[in-house]
């Protein structure tokens, strides 16, 4: 869902029920684990930027919960852990259909890459 939310408390807030439990937990790893980030609102949806660039966010689409990790190097890297797990990925998209399937001992590990990574940002 495209928000206009101006606070990411607000866009928890305006979240579908099931999903919300899901959604608090990936902004608390996100709180966690991305020390120096900011948290924002952009392009709908919370983003977590360094020196000014998105490198990280998540959205509460129509059919699925979307993280975003936007460093190449680290999706590249996390490919396997995410390879025949039936969860749909592309080049910067993690698409869990199931908020349930939400592996979170995957997206720390995503998260942590993130935070020591210079890579490029698709």
């Amino acid at each position: 869902m495209q928000s206009k939310a101006p606070t990411v408390d607000e866009y928890l807030l305006e979240a579908p029920e099931e999903r919300k439990a899901a959604l608090t937990k990936l902004r608390d790893l996100c709180r966690k684990y991305l020390k120096g980030f900011e948290e924002s609102m952009e392009y709908g949806m919370p983003n977590y930027k360094r020196n000014d660039v998105a490198e990280v966010g998540f959205a509460s689409q129509k059919h699925f919960i979307a993280l975003y990790i936007l460093r190449t190097d680290v999706m590249k890297s996390h490919a396997d852990r995410l390879k025949g797990t039936g969860i749909s990925h592309g080049k910067g998209c993690i698409r869990y259909s199931k908020h349930e399937r939400i592996d979170f001992d995957v997206v720390e590990s995503l998260l942590k890459a993130t935070v020591e990574s210079r890579g490029q940002v698709c």
